[in-house]
């Protein structure tokens, strides 16, 4: 049966079943992984799957439940399990669906040709990569490399005239590898993921980056406790960014749970801040045309020259808030219920190069891992544990680990004083090097 035809045959029955409004969110998805070691192949795994999830509302209550099989009797069973569930939920007068809005296609979300490679080619890439990561002799060990691919169909309808479907693939390949000296041990991982096969970078490049995160770590060195300056790698923007992200989540604010919950339109930032959700990036690895509920998705500045512009909302929170959803339901899939999430993230490229804040900076670190989960999003105090490069007289010094770094996001925030120009935009969450001027860093 078409799954068009069947969401929205479920519809109508749940409606006969005594639903006010119904939801139907339909998943297929077929998922390969190549994954080898030490020029052994260790695993090859390929899946598909594929389900429904019931969502409705009786009489305020709103009710959840899904099944992986789509034989008739179990999708009848599984409607009435959600409608029961409605009858004995607490009422709430924010429990709707949303309308049915047209929505903008996103071009290249699917690629046929990834299917379509022969596993011996998969296979060889994933060797590949494994043998230029290990090409550099200060590398003593491979945790092994992967090739992996992915593709979904969804459907998404209602009973409020909604009935949406999009597909989309990925694929991927990555690689860890170590490097020893003494009783040292440093472990370097890179990988690259993109919606269309002949978008994957040089193999040769990734198995080298790997390499180098893995050697360059090799005979740290403590510094003293002090305030310096912290450059943040792209790689651990995440760190601040993300703390920003739970902090303008409509759910968090509605809850009082945010330190940006009385910031809108404030400057809470520096003016290089610019923070973009861009959902209809062409070939992004987080566009999709609309968000886990239906609802269209956008680009939207959350945070522009350093004043907050938007929160996030799926629909049941911005009904609570008294605003329109800003397409940001996000959903793990059929067997989940929409949270808030983002699409293609990312912080606004500036004026610098990333070795132009380097020769800028006479005594700093140049941050390049962390531990711990950066920004609370509650009060905005950030804490981690911190490795990088110790930079004297604007030059990399030597390796540093066991470090920490914390600070309050107010004042992390108002000082960032350089932000470079180095935005990879191939990626759903990405940032520029940026530069804190200064942070309390807690070494010996």
């Amino acid at each position: 049966m078409d799954n068009l035809y069947l969401a929205d045959t479920l519809i109508g029955r749940g409606r006969r079943m005594g639903a006010r409004e119904v939801e139907v969110y339909i998943q297929n998805s077929r998922n390969l992984t190549v994954r080898v070691r030490n020029e052994d192949i260790e695993t090859i795994q390929e899946a598909a799957a594929g389900g429904v999830g019931f969502r409705v509302l009786v009489d305020g209550g709103m009710g959840f439940s899904h099944c992986n099989d789509f034989n008739d009797r179990s999708l009848n069973d599984t409607l009435e399990r959600a409608i029961a569930f409605a009858r004995l939920t607490t009422p709430d007068e924010h429990n709707r669906l949303p309308d049915d809005m047209p929505h903008q296609e996103v071009e290249g979300l699917y690629d046929p040709e990834i299917a379509r490679l022969p596993m011996e080619k998969k296979i060889g890439m994933a060797l590949e990569l494994e043998a230029y990561a290990m090409k550099d002799e200060r590398i003593t060990h491979s945790s092994g490399a992967s090739f992996g691919e992915g593709e979904s169909e969804i459907i998404i309808a209602n009973s409020n005239g909604m009935l949406k479907t999009y597909r989309s693939s990925s694929c991927y390949v990555g690689v860890s590898v170590v490097a020893e000296k003494g009783d040292q041990r440093h472990t370097g991982w890179e990988s690259c993921s993109r919606r269309f096969f002949e978008d994957m970078e040089p193999l040769e490049k990734i198995g080298a980056a790997a390499a180098k995160k893995a050697y360059e770590m090799v005979d740290p060195r403590m510094v003293s406790t002090q305030r310096a300056a912290v450059i943040f790698d792209p790689a651990v923007a995440r760190s601040i960014v993300g703390g920003i992200i739970a902090a303008i989540n409509g759910e968090r604010v509605l809850q009082g749970a945010s330190f940006l919950k009385d910031a809108m339109d404030e400057v809470f930032a520096s003016g290089l801040l610019t923070i973009v959700d861009d959902g209809l990036r062409r070939r992004g690895m987080g566009s999709k045309p609309f968000d886990g509920e239906g609802v269209p998705a956008g680009t939207r500045t959350l945070v522009e020259e350093g004043v907050l512009r938007s929160f996030l909302y799926n629909t049941h929170a911005a009904l609570r808030a008294g605003v329109e959803s800003t397409g940001n339901a996000s959903r793990g899939g059929f067997t989940s219920l929409p949270g808030i999430g983002t699409h293609n993230l990312y912080l606004k490229a500036g004026p610098h190069t990333p070795e132009e804040i380097l020769a800028n900076t006479q005594r700093g670190l140049l941050l390049k891992g962390v531990t711990g989960y950066g920004i609370n999003p509650v009060n905005g105090n950030y804490s981690g544990g911190a490795s990088g490069f110790w930079i004297e007289n604007g030059q990399i010094s030597h390796p540093v680990q066991g470090l920490t770094i914390a600070g309050s996001a107010d004042d992390i925030l108002r000082n960032i004083d350089m932000m470079a120009d180095d935005l990879d935009m191939a990626r759903s969450f990405t940032a520029p090097t940026f530069r804190v001027s200064e942070m309390q860093i807690g070494g010996a």
